[in-house]
């Protein structure tokens, strides 16, 4: 009886292998969720811009009439997230802010505030984000519906002539 192998070897040998088991899964799970509030953070992150924002359509409109520029309306919401990279690669661009600043009366709308529903009727906006550049009497020239870069903006808001694109 004394010869048979004792049980207490066994599990002294299987130990070492579910406490090298144990940390692997605490690190996998602590790096996934350090991962994962970092790409929320980002996602809904949206550093300040300079661009003077209007917040009333018709005051808006009374300033784009006297001084004929063109208005710019953003259809945004708190929760939408293309929203938000909107902000952070397209509003707060130096180079953005400068066109629009000088050459446009723009306008932000919140899609949640029930005062926007005839704007939303209006230009038929389903959901942000949504991108119009009107005449000064806000009838719409040119529109984007979804999340646009810097470059797919400018476009939007400078639009190649129809010489530029007969010479090509």
């Amino acid at each position: 009886m004394n010869e048979s192998p004792s049980p207490t070897t066994s599990s002294t040998e299987s130990a070492p292998k579910s406490q090298k088991v144990i940390p692997f899964w605490r690190i996998f799970w602590l790096t996934f969720l350090v991962v994962s509030l970092a790409y929320a953070w980002y996602c809904f992150y949206a550093p300040s811009n300079h661009i003077a924002w209007a917040d009333n359509v018709p005051a808006a409109q009374q300033q784009a009439a006297k001084t004929g520029k063109p208005m710019i309306l953003v259809f945004t919401g708190q929760w939408c997230v293309p929203c938000r990279i909107m902000k952070r690669q397209v509003w707060a661009d130096p180079q953005v802010t400068a066109a629009v600043n000088a050459e446009f009366i723009p306008v932000i709308v919140d899609v949640d505030d029930p005062e926007s529903a005839p704007l939303l009727d209006r230009y038929q906006v389903g959901g942000p984000p949504v991108t119009i550049v009107t005449d000064p009497q806000g009838e719409p020239l040119r529109w984007r519906a979804g999340g646009i870069g810097k470059a797919e903006f400018l476009e939007l808001i400078h639009p190649p002539s129809p010489a530029a694109a007969d010479e090509t």
